[in-house]
């Protein structure tokens, strides 16, 4: 869980300087660093999309994952989360739900999230979340200038999410072979890039929604071997 407490923590600290940043960066610069990064997050996002080792299950698990999202309505859950901090902070947050949300979701559903936890919980090896926790860290700070302090409320989502697959790992072994992971990688990058967009002004894609998709290649897995040792 090293690695998954250095990230939460540094995304956090990294936050509380951008809150204290906000009011001496110019609301244009502060836009074009957004659009900036914007761009630089769908990078990420394509970068790993084409990472699949099956295309099929790849566009499968986003098509269940929109359904079992939709049906559960995850974005709605967040953002009402994220709008009830809000109220709690008398607004002297910002948009909370916002920064909250976006945060969440750039700095779990990418590849270093899960491959990172993984190597962790496998092999005690926290490289990969070590070099995240910089790069979250410095993208805590922009964010939160632009965003507001629901940024900081994401490390305990990445805290969570990254320790309960870091924990799982142990038991998941013999599941998370390197397809499976590649699977999970492809959906996880195209979730990315919906945030990019998103980012951008060009869409409004309800990301959260999406997010079971990084699992079902997990639950494919497991069903097909099971029905494979049963043949």
């Amino acid at each position: 869980m090293l690695g998954t407490i250095v990230n939460a923590l540094s995304i956090f600290f990294g936050s509380l300087i951008g809150f204290l940043l906000r009011g001496g960066i110019p609301e244009k610069i502060n836009n074009t660093i957004m659009q900036g990064l914007a761009l630089c997050v769908m990078l990420i996002g394509a970068s790993g999309a084409l990472k699949f080792d099956n295309l099929l299950l790849a566009i499968l698990s986003v098509v269940i994952g929109a359904i079992i999202g939709e049906v559960i309505d995850i974005d709605e859950r967040l953002k009402r989360l994220g709008d009830n901090i809000e109220r709690n902070l008398k607004g002297r947050g910002g948009k909370v739900s916002e920064g909250f949300v976006s945060a969440s979701l750039l700095f779990c559903v990418g590849a270093m999230a899960v491959v990172g936890s993984l190597e962790s919980g496998l092999k005690g090896n926290h490289e990969i979340l070590f070099a995240k926790s910089i790069l979250d860290g410095v993208s805590s700070i922009v964010f939160t200038s632009s965003m507001g302090i629901g940024v900081a409320l994401s490390s305990i989502s990445v805290f969570i999410y990254q320790g309960i697959i870091t924990i799982a790992s142990s038991f998941l072994k013999d599941i998370l072979v390197s397809n499976v992971i590649a699977d999970m990688t492809a959906a996880g990058s195209l979730l990315i890039i919906g945030i990019g967009l998103n980012m951008m002004g060009i869409g409004k894609i309800k990301v959260a929604n999406l997010l079971p998709a990084v699992f079902i290649p997990v639950i494919y897995h497991i069903i097909y071997s099971y029905i494979i040792n049963l043949i």
